[in-house]
């Protein structure tokens, strides 16, 4: 009997303990896309889709601006493949996108690595795959 009450204690303190940790939100985040020669409608919103789904890892935040600008984007992309990952995994650079965006983090500090009640912005996505017909992955975020 006692072992019994310390199984369902110990699933209960389980439980409670997952249910605690607050994954980071993206219900309410304002999406803006400008027009691009470079990636179709389609290709951005799989980006986007992409960033959400990682977003998700940033537990205490919750993000409220995601945009893709072409400018930024090819501009970051360079960046990336001068002095980033890019120079050294071969990744060509219509396989780059840069996604920008703004969250706000609670009173936990995120994962503690974040300020406490604190708004960080222009957080730089860069994503990449291996050819057109690849799906996007997250390499690499931050400034």
């Amino acid at each position: 009997m006692k072992k019994t009450i310390v199984i369902i204690s110990a699933t209960i303190f389980v439980f409670l303990f997952l249910f605690n940790i607050q994954a980071g939100k993206t219900k309410n985040v304002e999406v803006s896309i400008e027009q691009s020669t470079t990636f179709s409608e389609e290709e951005i919103h799989d980006a986007i889709t992409v960033v959400k789904r990682k977003f998700k890892e940033f537990r205490g935040c919750e993000l409220t601006d995601l945009w893709y600008d072409e400018n930024q984007s090819n501009e970051y992309a360079k960046d990336y493949l001068t002095y980033g990952n890019g120079s050294t995994n071969g990744i060509e650079e219509e396989n780059v996108i840069v996604l920008i965006s703004n969250f706000d983090v609670n009173a936990s500090g995120g994962d503690g690595s974040f300020q406490p009640n604190s708004t960080e912005t222009n957080w730089k996505w860069i994503l990449v795959r291996d050819d057109k017909h690849d799906k996007w992955r997250v390499d690499d975020w931050g400034y």
